[in-house]
């Protein structure tokens, strides 16, 4: 396996939103496909807007990413079938590691990421009701100890 930071992105975007989608589908009990569908329409903007880009690969194929703004992780996500394997730790340490990354917001109806990221040393220091886009899915602000 290979941690590769992107800067060419439309080379790797159609699967890194297969990922993404993916992940989400395998983790995000919460969502509707219809959700699913309409948030989809907004990641290849995400993937392309975020600073840095850090993608795992296996075999030339990407199995893992994340998204960094500043200190702050905004998004990883690992394909379900490598899940369990060291795959999202490995690349967090990376962030922490390479950019200093102290903060994440995460979905609270997404138990199995509260838990990885808790053990990653990461606590809970704020909540909302709603997500970014107003929609009714509480969130966590987690800051590393």
């Amino acid at each position: 396996m290979e941690i590769i930071v992107i800067d060419e992105r439309e080379k790797f975007l159609s699967e890194l939103v297969a990922v993404w989608e993916d992940s989400v589908r395998s983790s995000h009990e919460f969502l509707s496909n219809a959700e699913i569908e309409k948030i989809n329409e907004y990641v290849p903007q995400a993937i392309k807007n975020i600073p840095i880009l850090v993608v795992e690969f296996d075999n030339k194929s990407p199995i893992a990413f994340m998204g960094i703004d500043g200190k702050k992780l905004e998004m990883l996500f690992v394909k379900s079938n490598r899940r369990g394997q060291g795959i999202g730790k490995t690349l967090l340490n990376f962030a922490i590691t390479n950019y200093g990354v102290n903060e994440l917001c995460v979905n609270e109806q997404n138990p199995n990421a509260i838990k990885f990221y808790e053990g990653m040393g990461f606590e809970t220091y704020k909540r909302t009701e709603l997500d970014e886009q107003g929609n009714p899915y509480p969130i966590l602000y987690m800051k590393r100890k």
